[in-house]
């Protein structure tokens, strides 16, 4: 199958070394910058056509799949782009950054013959998919989540669409804690309602949220999240899971199940930074199976626009209950 990648900063560095891994023919690559485009085919020592327009890319090449990796913005009118070309999309997260274009998205999808996988990758991860499949024989019936991360002044500054809400759609919750929320859906259920709210506790340099909390009420029980991008170290993340006859923590490669401990052994490529986790290999593995093979991709289009309802419900909140 014919690969290509728009958008070369550093997730596309992950979802290349990937594709080398999977044998893909990665056909051509898109970037506004042609220098930094020049350098990643060069670093990657790929050969392949070099594009600065996207529409121009997808319209001029036969490419099966296309790797969304741009800034967040961006993401939702790629998709629909794509789709409307029936060339099946993997877009990395966020889905996308507004309530509307969720819409746009999913009827793109439905009057399209291609597919479009998000990369929700933690849900791919050994010890994700150990304690998915031990609570889905029971009922989850209360659930905590917390990210608790630095990300300082040098951060913001890397990109121009960081830290802003046009561009990046939030801050700590729909950048770094989204896998985290994504997990607790996953794992409790969708919920009915949300009270949330957002703060800025100490960079007064950016537009958006660098923390955040929120209690999710759904038909089985609770569950609440924190986020937070404020502190000097970065923490490990961790989810505690209450059944009916179990108590689940999840911490870094680590789980604890009623006392008893277990550790997972991670397999970590070259270029995978720590807090992406280590699922990208397995999820764009499977995607390209199920574009290969005609088979449903689990995380379309409808299953990952759910953490961006969640999301989207803890900034519309404002500290109220407010329906999802």
């Amino acid at each position: 199958m014919k690969s290509a990648i728009i958008g070369l900063g550093v997730i596309a560095e992950v979802h290349i070394e990937v594709l080398k891994n999977i044998g893909a023919d990665i056909t051509c690559v898109c970037d506004i910058d042609m220098d930094k485009a020049e350098e990643f085919v060069s670093a990657h020592n790929i050969k392949c056509k070099i594009y600065t327009d996207y529409k121009e890319m997808l319209d001029n090449e036969r490419i099966d799949i296309v790797h969304i990796c741009t800034p967040h913005y961006l993401h939702a009118e790629m998709c629909v782009f794509a789709l409307n070309r029936d060339i099946n999309v993997l877009c990395e997260k966020p889905l996308c950054i507004k309530k509307e274009e969720i819409e746009e998205i999913c009827n793109a999808v439905i009057n399209s013959k291609a597919q479009l996988g998000v990369c929700l990758q933690n849900r791919y991860t050994n010890i994700n998919m150990y304690v998915k499949e031990l609570v889905s024989k029971e009922k989850v019936i209360d659930g905590f989540g917390a990210v608790l991360w630095c990300r300082d002044k040098n951060y913001y500054e890397s990109a121009d669409w960081r830290g802003k809400w046009a561009t990046e759609g939030g801050g700590a919750v729909i950048n770094q804690a989204l896998h985290t929320l994504d997990l607790l859906q996953w794992f409790c259920g969708m919920p009915q309602s949300v009270n949330g709210s957002i703060f800025n506790v100490n960079h007064d340099y950016i537009e958006v949220e660098d923390s955040a909390r929120a209690r999710f009420v759904y038909d089985k029980g609770v569950f609440e999240f924190y986020a937070s991008v404020s502190h000097n170290q970065d923490f490990a993340i961790q989810i505690m899971l209450i059944t009916e006859d179990k108590r689940i923590v999840i911490t870094d490669k680590n789980l604890i199940v009623n006392g008893q401990s277990m550790a997972f052994e991670t397999i970590k490529t070259q270029n995978v930074k720590e807090c992406y986790g280590n699922g990208h290999m397995n999820l764009i593995a499977d995607f390209y199976d199920c574009v290969k093979n005609n088979r449903h991709f689990e995380i379309d289009a409808f299953e990952g626009s759910k953490v961006i309802k969640l999301t989207l419900g803890i900034y519309e909140s404002k500290g109220k209950t407010i329906e999802l």
